[in-house]
């Protein structure tokens, strides 16, 4: 990768989506000038952006910066500072069944023995599907089945959660966020706890769901390097700002230093692995402007 010229620390407007297409009405989730703050104090601003049908896009930044703020603007939890947010056309909404969400993974007893099957079933609104219906549960079982095949979740998902490794209750939250088929996805922080082998299989499932669903995918991320062969563009959130490009273009030495007004390298291994030098600072002290939420943000 080459370097490029040095990319002003400002929001990019209208960019393209990850095929290089323009954006369109046509967008899952449409950003202009968006804000976000918690009470008085400013997390970040300027967002504008277009994430398209079937784009994965990975959000990346250090802690405290915005990352999971963004997903729950998205989600209708938080309402923005300002600015302009809509999902599928529409402002945002809690409990919109078009949005699949993975929030942060927290432990799980070993004494749980709640089968995977039933949990992806979780994923499945009463309401809509009619769970206990007899006449609904040929269809329940059918699409529990689906999600747990698009994740290669078959050969465990009878078994208790409290019995699976972190990589296969990965995937059956993957399963069940998608179950009740969402048009877009959420995810935050999925590979977190994973090994190296697990982080590249859970974002190559990641990938051929968004492809073979039309699903967009925002993924939150603190390593880029299992995504990178199979992601389309990156989010960038650091110093209350937001940039949005092809990794190539927004993980540069030129941008990072000069959004964090620091001496920032970029530097790539034989593999092709981007390693980022100079945030240590950073990611150890989050600027007094930024809030850390509770799950990290």
């Amino acid at each position: 990768m080459t370097k490029q010229a040095v990319i002003a620390p400002a929001p990019l407007a209208a960019p393209a989506t990850g095929d290089g297409r323009a954006p369109g009405p046509a967008a899952d989730v449409t950003a202009r000038d968006l804000a976000a703050s918690y009470g008085r104090t400013p997390v970040w601003s300027g967002a504008t952006f277009d994430i398209a049908p079937g784009e994965f896009v990975a959000v990346l930044g250090p802690n405290g910066a915005g990352k999971s703020t963004l997903l729950r603007l998205i989600l209708g939890v938080q309402h923005p500072a300002s600015g302009l947010l809509r999902v599928m056309g529409d402002p945002p909404a809690r409990g919109n069944p078009a949005i699949g969400y993975v929030p942060q993974r927290r432990p799980i007893d070993p004494d749980v023995r709640l089968a995977g099957t039933e949990f992806v079933k979780l994923g499945l609104s009463g309401h809509r599907w009619g769970i206990g219906v007899p006449g609904r549960r040929a269809e329940l079982d059918r699409r529990v089945e689906e999600a747990v095949a698009a994740v290669g979740a078959e050969g465990y998902a009878r078994q208790p959660l409290g019995t699976m490794s972190g990589g296969e209750l990965q995937r059956l939250m993957l399963a069940q966020a998608v179950v009740g088929g969402p048009r877009l996805l959420l995810l935050d922080e999925p590979l977190a706890s994973l090994d190296v082998r697990n982080q590249m299989t859970v974002a190559q499932v990641v990938a051929h769901l968004a492809g073979a669903r039309g699903m967009a995918v925002l993924l939150i991320a603190h390593d880029v390097n299992p995504l990178l062969p199979v992601l389309d563009r990156v989010m960038y959130i650091a110093r209350g700002q937001v940039t949005i490009g092809h990794p190539d273009d927004v993980i540069t030495s030129e941008h990072l230093s000069a959004l964090y007004d620091a001496n920032v390298e970029v530097l790539h291994d034989s593999k092709g692995r981007l390693f980022v030098v100079g945030l240590e600072e950073e990611a150890a002290h989050p600027h007094r402007h930024e809030r850390v939420p509770a799950d990290g943000g």
